[in-house]
């Protein structure tokens, strides 16, 4: 069965959200950081409602009801997302509150917001969506895990057009506390030359993507999703290779066959060694598109990829800003997505034009 991207929506570090041209005029920031561009949620979101929401319940709830905008669809047949931090805001929140009441007449605000599913229940809330409703707390594939349960969800013709997202963000906190543990750069850098720097850590990101999955072909649809696969710790370059083509051949197709490749290149030596080991290898004759100097790095990335991806096949055009070297199809019809997080969780995906 076929599964297509009938819409998508993105609100990122750049210019994603709402009706604007398509990344042609990229946002530059100096920093170890990049935080996303935000919408005025009022055109999204009761302001009522918006004074108690945390920043990730916010950016994940406009996504959401743009992405259904897009798709001119009122209810969604499900609602599935992917998150590896949550709401950390209001988990420091109330934890920080918790020591300084002493433990005593907590409000409880903050604490019924800080579960990781909260955004997707936000979401069905305020749509009164009844249907199916799941959040994956995966670390570096949670993105993947939620696409797959709708793929599956789809293969069973369960449900129809199902909301999936993938929503993580950057808080003060947990930038301290991820630079301490060396994910990060410590001094500041452009991130439109985060490629030319070779040194240690990337730049923190966080965003919000989300897309509305269906099994019906349309004019409208954005792209079809061909194929998906995740793999756990390969032991050296050979085994990614291996499923790189095993993964391929599953889809009937070899390396030549694909027009771009999509890489989570992130400005991090030990990161993009593996990157530029397949470059010599696997990827030599293929063309090469990055995307994290744009969104920064974080676990649910490559929803952003996935975006980009998508409207890249739709729009038939290939960013300048995303090009790694010369692009030798412009108009792309197959593009090949691999991420991996911190060399341990490994993600490929297969976008083809409908």
């Amino acid at each position: 069965m076929k599964m297509y991207i009938r819409s998508a929506a993105s609100i990122s570090a750049q210019k994603t959200f709402g009706d604007v041209p398509f990344l042609t005029d990229a946002v530059e920031y100096n920093d170890t950081r990049i935080n996303a561009i935000e919408p005025d949620y009022r055109d999204y979101i009761d302001p009522k409602q918006v004074r108690r929401m945390s920043h990730v319940i916010k950016m994940g709830v406009a996504a959401a009801k743009e992405c259904l905008k897009h798709a001119g669809i009122e209810m969604p047949g499900g609602i599935i997302t992917g998150t590896a931090y949550g709401c950390l805001e209001d988990t420091i929140t109330f934890l920080t509150r918790m020591i300084e009441l002493e433990e005593e007449m907590l409000p409880p605000t903050a604490f019924i917001q800080s579960t990781h599913n909260t955004v997707a229940a936000q979401i069905a809330l305020m749509l009164q969506c009844h249907q199916y409703n799941n959040t994956f707390v995966h670390k570096g594939v949670s993105f993947e895990s939620a696409l797959l349960d709708a793929m599956m969800l789809l293969n069973e013709q369960e449900a129809d057009n199902i909301l999936v997202g993938g929503i993580d963000e950057m808080t003060d906190v947990s930038f301290k506390i991820l630079t301490r543990l060396g994910l990060y750069k410590r001094k500041p850098i452009s991130n439109l030359s985060l490629f030319q720097t070779q040194s240690n850590g990337t730049i923190g990101g966080e965003g919000a993507a989300f897309f509305l999955l269906t099994d019906k072909s349309s004019a409208n649809n954005l792209a079809e999703l061909t194929g998906i696969k995740t793999f756990y710790k390969p032991k050296q370059q050979q085994d990614i290779e291996g499923n790189i083509n095993d993964f391929l051949a599953d889809n009937s197709l070899t390396i030549q066959d694909i027009d771009l490749i999509i890489t989570g290149r992130n400005g991090d030596v030990k990161n993009d060694a593996v990157y530029n080991n397949l470059n010599n290898s696997l990827f030599k004759e293929c063309s090469i598109a990055n995307y994290k100097h744009l969104c920064g790095e974080y676990p649910t990335s490559i929803a952003f990829a996935l975006w980009l991806a998508s409207n890249m096949v739709k729009q038939g055009i290939v960013p300048d800003i995303v090009a790694e070297d010369v692009i030798k199809n412009q108009s792309p019809k197959k593009i090949l997505i691999y991420n991996h997080y911190q060399n341990n969780y490994h993600s490929l995906m297969l976008i083809s034009a409908c």
